[in-house]
């Protein structure tokens, strides 16, 4: 039983807002007993879990312009546009040092959120599941079309984005009894169904995993019924959201470093605007 687990979504350089928020947090010496992540929140999470302050923002504003980060360069030479093995391999090995020893340390309950694809459904992996390569992160941020499959553990991965965006349901059975969640978008947005394109190229590029296409094909039915899901237990009094007030500009590939920066001062002042809500929810 945890009193308030931390539920954070992804979003790819959105995940700068997070980071904001996650640094707040470490500031003020917040910990949570449970965390669950998909994609950037998950990967933005394992830094705050190590007590890195700082290096979220430093990975994902210094080499943001570096090719070998994200670029249509290793698309067509390793089948990823981002860089995975300088992303969860060369940076936090040897360039910006990820605190492994703290992270395994830590008594956090860690879930990190990937797509089985040959189920459809979500997969959630601890941080008894974590090597020096970072192999459920990198899972966990393989986007569709973009990313090829990670093999790990005897499944075939994608993105967890596409079968549990918003993982309130597992925090909640996990044991959970209030949750704050940190979005990545605006309030009132909507996820559109997948058009007829992306429906093709699904179709051709995943013919032989029937099950991720049918998971693909109602994504946006699923994260508004998560989203639905965290308003009620906000109008219950057991859930805090902290999501953007002010308009993005910011894409799941941006590469301006000073919008990137902008968004993480977003995301540090929404987590500081929201403070009091948090201790009030921490003493019901």
């Amino acid at each position: 039983m945890y009193s308030i687990g931390l539920v954070l979504e992804g979003g790819g350089m959105r995940g700068l807002y997070t980071a904001g928020v996650l640094e707040f947090f470490l500031e003020k010496g917040m910990e949570f007993g449970y965390i669950i992540g998909v994609s950037a929140g998950a990967c933005n999470a394992a830094s705050y879990i190590s007590k890195q302050k700082g290096r979220n923002k430093i990975v994902n504003t210094k080499f943001i312009n570096d090719v070998r980060f994200v670029s249509f360069r290793n698309l067509i030479l390793k089948g990823s546009l981002f860089g995975m093995d300088f992303i969860f391999d060369e940076i936090p090995n040897q360039l910006i040092p990820f605190d492994y020893e703290t992270f395994y340390k830590s008594p956090v309950d860690f879930k990190v959120t990937a797509t089985d694809c040959n189920t459809g459904r979500p997969v959630y992996f601890n941080k008894t599941n974590f090597d020096q390569q970072l192999t459920v992160l990198r899972a966990s941020s393989s986007l569709p079309l973009v990313s090829p499959m990670v093999r790990y553990a005897g499944y075939s991965l994608l993105d967890g984005g596409i079968a549990d965006p918003l993982p309130i349901n597992r925090a909640i059975d996990d044991g959970c009894k209030k949750v704050i969640v940190v979005l990545t978008r605006n309030n009132g947005y909507k996820k559109e169904p997948v058009n007829f394109l992306e429906q093709l190229l699904y179709k051709i590029k995943y013919r032989n995993y029937p099950q991720l296409i049918k998971a693909l094909m109602k994504k946006h039915i699923i994260y508004h019924k998560a989203m639905d899901y965290i308003e009620y237990l906000e109008q219950k009094g057991q859930a805090v959201v902290i999501r953007p007030t002010r308009t993005l500009t910011v894409g799941r590939y941006e590469k301006n470093a000073d919008k990137l920066l902008e968004l993480h001062r977003q995301g540090y002042e929404d987590a500081s605007d929201t403070y009091e809500k948090i201790k009030i929810l921490s003493m019901r």
